[in-house]
């Protein structure tokens, strides 16, 4: 039986948060916001292994907070390369050491630590009907395009335009087929932003699996906010059995 993996990314740099360390290993609420993320993949009854790009000089760091946050599916850590891309491929790499090219792997951003197993669920079952899985939101702003950042060129319909997040998730042959033949004509990914424009390159034709707005990623100093924000509110949901109307009133009080 093939297997379901989870590829975790967590090579960023942590430059546009400006705390001096990568971001994945800032701390919310005592853990650090990549051991956050790798707990929904640990206790997901569907996710077999995990894989994690990390950036070379906290691989160590990374291994110890792994064992004192008991995070027991990762398989293997690998160095993260110049680009997210090849820290991806590594990953990839090593996941295909030890399964078949009929497992399912799931993309995800180490900082990205408000998926759900709903979603998991979800986006493991369009791989297996469609072959590709693509977690978006719709647009709820409207969306304009501009050459020069100065003056408004084209607005958009935003029925018709959706934002991209993670998990992407894809058969293991395939993605890995995809990344090797790029790297023998670009080992830069040119123009390649993420797994669903890589895959679209080869000709896919990629699956949109709806996703919650909560699937944050945490790049800025108020994404980090927001998924504090984000902890509090579960926390008093599954303590007291609050609806949101009484979450709200409850945390206003504080």
């Amino acid at each position: 039986m093939s297997k379901n993996i989870a590829i975790i990314f967590a090579g960023g740099s942590g430059a546009r948060m400006g705390a001096g360390v990568p971001k994945q290993f800032l701390e919310v609420n005592g853990m650090p916001i990549i051991i956050h993320t790798l707990e929904n993949f640990e206790e997901h009854p569907q996710i077999d292994e995990i894989y994690i790009a990390c950036k070379e000089e906290y691989i160590r760091k990374l291994k110890r907070m792994l064992n004192k946050f008991w995070i027991k599916k990762v398989k293997d850590i690998v160095p993260g390369g110049r680009c997210g891309q090849e820290s991806i491929y590594h990953a990839l790499k090593a996941a295909s050491e030890n399964n078949e090219r009929d497992a399912v792997v799931l993309i995800h951003d180490g900082v990205r630590p408000c998926i759900n197993g709903g979603l998991i669920d979800d986006v493991i079952t369009c791989v297996k009907e469609n072959g590709t899985a693509i977690t978006c939101t719709p647009m709820i702003e409207t969306p304009i395009l501009s050459r020069g950042g100065d003056y408004v060129g084209k607005v958009l319909q935003r029925e018709a335009v959706y934002t991209a997040q993670a998990p992407q998730a894809f058969y293991l042959g395939d993605i890995l087929d995809a990344h090797e033949k790029i790297r023998a004509r670009d080992p830069e990914y040119t123009g390649i932003i993420d797994s669903c424009t890589l895959m679209q390159s080869m000709g896919y034709k990629i699956a949109i699996v709806p996703g919650p707005r909560g699937n944050i990623k945490v790049t800025t100093p108020e994404d980090l906010y927001i998924f504090r924000a984000m902890i509090q509110y579960q926390e008093t949901r599954d303590a007291f059995g609050l609806s949101s109307k009484e979450i709200a009133a409850t945390l206003k009080k504080q």
